[in-house]
């Protein structure tokens, strides 16, 4: 028999402005990013997934826009350290979940997604929590979506 888990992804308000000061410091010394560091955009914030368990099985992705816009979620591979490690570009997992409402679409209209990426995302991130405890993620928002238009959660299967 097995058992649903739903995560919710959580805002990290204190990685996201150690990440916004970066790119702060880097513009008032004018300096320029080091080779291969990925540098948090404006639209951009990062969450988090803590796993209480760790063998699970990706079911399915819980999305809700309350308006029209498209959030991009990206994991990131690394155990952040952020007063030591700067975020790189290799560091970022593929592929990324796309979701979005668009304009037209009524209020009861299912998010859309490119479903195969997402269900692919959905296992790697089971697959990662075999050997992790928490897992970052960069949130982009865009097209009219923000963070307080957003919810969204994952839901893993676990055998009892």
């Amino acid at each position: 028999m097995s058992t649903e888990l739903e995560l919710p992804f959580r805002p990290d308000t204190q990685l996201t402005e150690v990440m916004r000061l970066r790119v702060q410091s880097l513009q008032q010394r004018g300096q320029k990013r080091q080779d291969g560091e990925r540098l948090l955009q404006p639209n951009e914030a990062v969450y988090r997934l803590d796993f209480a368990k760790q063998s699970l099985q990706f079911s399915h992705w819980t999305v809700q826009l309350a308006q029209a816009g498209q959030l991009t979620i990206t994991a990131t591979s690394q155990l952040w350290t952020p007063d030591l490690t700067n975020l790189m570009t290799r560091q970022l997992l593929e592929p990324a979940g796309v979701f979005w409402r668009a304009p037209g679409d009524a209020g009861r209209a299912p998010i859309q997604c490119h479903e195969a990426d997402a269900h692919e995302f959905g296992e790697r991130i089971a697959e990662l929590a075999k050997v992790r405890k928490v897992m970052y993620f960069l949130f982009a928002f865009a097209e009219g979506c923000s963070p307080e238009t957003v919810d969204c959660s994952i839901t893993f299967t676990m055998d009892s």
